[in-house]
């Protein structure tokens, strides 16, 4: 079976009332009673925080070329203080969608200029995810930035530690295969167009 199960689905949890349990920025815990297929009532919470963008910023290794090497490319890295995991962590530019974003593409390339100050030639999607949809509803919307410059400053919010750096796509794509990536974004982006390229 493929895509979402239907409202009737024999196995669809009934919400018997819902609350917000707690709140701050960026995210909030949902509290749910419910009743199970079998009639059993229970509670289940869990977070619920807006939709992402993440982006695969691509660069050309010679920032004086006007297009891309198929041969010779770069990622444009951030490198972030992550207090969850006590560390920094290697990824890629990612940042929540906005209500007036009506457009996705464009909360990117926003997203891509305030973490990294690179600015794309152009934006496509690359897939759409629910990565943790068993205690959370985030949902990450993936695109691949094309012929990427540094153009501006970085715009940071006040929360972000950020430090701006490129690795070839080979090492990056060579790193998560040895487990030596360990941002799941960055690793879910770097396979899936691995994967689509190779095709």
């Amino acid at each position: 079976m493929t895509g979402d199960a239907p409202d009737d689905d024999d196995i669809a949890w009934e919400i018997l009332d819902s609350e917000i349990a707690y709140e701050c920025p960026g995210f909030e815990i949902v509290h749910d009673d419910v009743r199970l297929p079998d009639g059993t009532e229970t509670d289940f919470d869990y977070l619920t925080e807006p939709p992402a963008v993440v982006i695969l910023p691509l660069v050309a290794a010679d920032a004086e070329s006007e297009s891309i090497d198929e041969d010779d490319r770069e990622v444009v890295l951030i490198e972030e203080w992550r207090q969850a995991v006590g560390r920094v962590n290697r990824g890629i530019p990612v940042g929540s969608v906005e209500p007036f974003d009506d457009d996705l593409a464009v909360a990117a390339r926003r997203e891509l200029r305030e973490e990294t100050g690179y600015e794309a030639e152009t934006m496509e999607h690359l897939l759409t995810t629910e990565p943790v949809n068993g205690i959370a509803n985030s949902v990450l919307h993936y695109y691949v930035a094309e012929n990427c410059r540094p153009t501006a400053e970085q715009d940071l919010d006040e929360v972000e530690s950020i430090r701006v750096d490129t690795e070839s796509l080979d090492s990056l794509v060579s790193a998560a295969l040895a487990d030596d990536l360990r941002d799941g974004r960055a690793v879910t982006a770097l396979s899936t167009y691995a994967l689509q390229t190779a095709r």
